[in-house]
C-alpha cells in the first residue's frame, strides 16, 4: 500500500499491541535470552583466592579452584559460554606465560575440563596481561618511539593460540588488533592439528575509556603511552568494515565489536554486511561499572536498565553478548 495510503487515526491506534503483558511478549521483535550469554572470567596465580575488583563490583580475581567453582555455577544457571583472562605470577618484555604450557590459562583450561564442564571455554588471546610494559605484543623503538612490533608479535601469538588449544580451549579469540593475526594464528592452529578449532576474532576493537577498570582487574594498564597505534579510532565507522573483511579472508569464524554500548551503529553496520557470520558485541568493563555504580547509588534501577542495555545490543544485530552481567541475567530470566 502506498505511505499516502497507510491507515492512520483513528483506525490505527499502535497501542492497541500494547494493551496486555502476554501481547506485548508475543509481539516482541528483540529476545534476550541466557543462551546468547557469554562471561567473562579472570584467573590469577596463588591458592585459596577471590579478590574483589573494586570497580567491577561482583566480579573477582580468582585462583584456579574458586574459577572452578564459579564455571560450575554459570553451568547450572544455564550460561553456554565463559572467556578468561589470566593474571600470571610473573611478567617479562615478551609475555612468555602467555604461551606456557604451565601458564595460568593453561592451569585453567586444563582444570575446568577435568572437573567434567561442558561450558564452551573461549580464551583471550592477547598479552597485555602477560608484558610487564602492559602492551598487547613485543615493544621496539626502531623508529624512536616505543611501539609493539606487529610482525613480531604475529609468531609468538600463533604460539598463545596453540598453547591454549593443546590445553583444552574450546574457541580462541584474538584481541590485540595487530594485523595479519588471524592468518598467522589459523596457520599455526591448522599445522598443530587443530583446524576445527573456531577463531573468534575481535575484529572492530576501538580505543576506548571504557576499558578502564578492565585494565584495573587484568593488571594490564600501558606503562608508557597508550593502544592508539593499535586498536581503532572511535570516531571511524567504516574502517570497522575494513578490519571485519581482512579478518573473514585470513580465516575468522566469528566476528567482535568493542566496545557495545556507544558502538550499536557498528554492531548494526557489520551485521548487515555480513549477515550470515556470527557476531559477538563485548558489553565492556566501563559500561558495567556505571550501571553497577548508578544502581547501588539508587539512581536506577539497575536489572532494568542492565537488561534493556543487553537487549539493545542484541537489536543492533548482535547474536552473543559478552558481558559481566551474565550470573545476574541468567538468574533475572530464570525467575
Amino acid at each position: 500500500m502506498p505511505d499516502n495510503q497507510t491507515p492512520k487515526f483513528p483506525s490505527t491506534r499502535m497501542r492497541r499491541l500494547r494493551t496486555h503483558p502476554k501481547l506485548r511478549d508475543l509481539v516482541r521483535e528483540t529476545h534476550l535470552r541466557i543462551d546468547d550469554l557469554i562471561a567473562p572470567l579472570f584467573v590469577r596465580h596463588g591458592n585459596d583466592q577471590q579478590l574483589p575488583i573494586p570497580s567491577m563490583p561482583g566480579q573477582y580475581q580468582m585462583t584456579v579452584g574458586h574459577l572452578v567453582n564459579e564455571v560450575s555455577e554459570l553451568e547450572s544457571l544455564g550460561v553456554p559460554a565463559i572467556i578468561l583472562f589470566g593474571i600470571p605470577e610473573h611478567k617479562d618484555g615478551i609475555g612468555s606465560d602467555a604461551y606456557d604450557d604451565n601458564g595460568i590459562i593453561q592451569q585453567a583450561l586444563r582444570a575446568i575440563k577435568s572437573a567434567g564442564s561442558q561450558l564452551l571455554v573461549i580464551t583471550d588471546v592477547c598479552f597485555c596481561e602477560f608484558t610487564d610494559h602492559g602492551h598487547c605484543g613485543i615493544i621496539n623503538d626502531k623508529h624512536g618511539v616505543p611501539d609493539v612490533d606487529n610482525d613480531a608479535t604475529l609468531e609468538i601469538l600463533a604460539k598463545e593460540a596453540v598453547s591454549h588449544a593443546q590445553a583444552g580451549a574450546d574457541v580462541v579469540a584474538p584481541s590485540g588488533m595487530m594485523d595479519g593475526m588471524i592468518g598467522a594464528i589459523r596457520q599455526g592452529l591448522d599445522s598443530n592439528g587443530f583446524e576445527n578449532l573456531p577463531i573468534l576474532s575481535y575484529a572492530a576493537k576501538y580505543a576506548s575509556g571504557f576499558y578502564g577498570p578492565f585494565r584495573d582487574a587484568a593488571d594490564s594498564a600501558p606503562q608508557f603511552g597508550d593502544r592508539r597505534t593499535y586498536q581503532m579510532d572511535p570516531a571511524n565507522g567504516n574502517e570497522a568494515l575494513r578490519e571485519v573483511g581482512l579478518d573473514l579472508a585470513e580465516g575468522a569464524d566469528m566476528l567482535m565489536v568493542k566496545p557495545a554500548m556507544s558502538y550499536l551503529d557498528v554492531i548494526r553496520s557489520v551485521k548487515t554486511a555480513h549477515p550470515d557470520v556470527p557476531l559477538a558485541a563485548y558489553n565492556v568493563s566501563g559500561e558495567y561499572a556505571m550501571v553497577k555504580a548508578a544502581g547501588q547509588n539508587g539512581w536506577i534501577d539497575e536489572q532494568r536498565i542492565a537488561l534493556e542495555v543487553l537487549t539493545s545490543i542484541k537489536r543492533a544485530g548482535a547474536d552473543m553478548i559478552l558481558t559481566y552481567f551474565a550470573k545476574d541475567v541468567a538468574r533475572w530470566l530464570s525467575d
